[in-house]
């Protein structure tokens, strides 16, 4: 019988895998010509690279809740991990929750752009239920932060509940405008890299220095530098439609 620590790093295989190639694609589509085959098509890549990363860290997360120094046993001779709850909190209900946000922000920014004017098709109830997985795990990690006293997991479960909010106002406005389409898919996909580069360094760096997995500096670079292309390709965006309705 396959053992859980065998399931675990064959899943840290896979997304390690999966997770360098977006890591890798998604500045194509960020610093290249817009709306292009080439932007197209590496997005598409991203899209597909996101979801697979999102669902073999939510293997990882639940392998780690079942037995988590079991999968963790380089982990065992540090103070800030000695207790086993504190591995199942971060590596288990952090994780699931970072997996279940990539895989929202990847579905919701490729619909947003699939669906064109055919806005009701955002409606679909798998990306309903999207935003419903996504509210449980938020209020989740949220909840065993202030059991654990743990900030981080406090702080960073904010960012879910933001998502969905902004996803549905998103994907309950009557008549949104092509530049409210285009602004949800910049949100979503570059959400979607903050998300993986966030593992990239918090959860990485466990690997070689596990003190720094809980140090909120570590945590911010990739938020702040997202959340910078984000507002920064949204007023590209918004700006040439100002333009065009201030000269009509």
């Amino acid at each position: 019988m396959l053992s859980t620590h065998t399931l675990f790093e064959w899943l840290v295989g896979l997304h390690i895998a999966t997770g360098t190639v977006g890591l890798v694609v998604v500045w194509i589509p960020i610093a290249g010509r817009k709306g292009g085959a080439l932007h197209r098509r590496a997005g598409t890549v991203f899209v597909q690279s996101m979801i697979a990363t999102g669902f073999t860290a939510i293997g990882i997360s639940i392998t780690t809740l079942s037995d988590p120094t079991g999968t963790h046993p380089h982990l065992a001779g540090h103070a800030i991990f000695a207790d086993p709850q504190t591995i199942t909190n971060i590596f288990g209900w952090m994780m699931l929750y970072l997996a279940t946000l990539t895989v929202n922000l990847a579905w919701q920014g490729w619909l947003s752009m699939r669906n064109g004017l055919d806005h009701a098709r955002n409606r679909v109830w798998h990306n309903l239920l999207s935003q419903v997985l996504l509210t449980v795990v938020s209020t989740n990690c949220f909840v065993r932060g202030v059991l654990a006293a743990e900030p981080m997991m406090m702080g960073i479960s904010m960012v879910g509940f933001a998502t969905v909010a902004t996803n549905l106002w998103f994907i309950y406005k009557p008549s949104p405008l092509p530049t409210d389409r285009i602004k949800e898919h910049i949100k979503c996909l570059v959400g979607a890299g903050i998300s993986v580069y966030t593992a990239f360094f918090a959860f990485g760096a466990v690997r070689l220095i596990p003190e720094l997995a809980l140090q909120p500096g570590l945590w911010a670079i990739p938020l702040i530098v997202g959340l910078t292309l984000i507002i920064y390709h949204q007023r590209a965006v918004t700006r040439p439609a100002r333009q065009k309705w201030r000269v009509a």
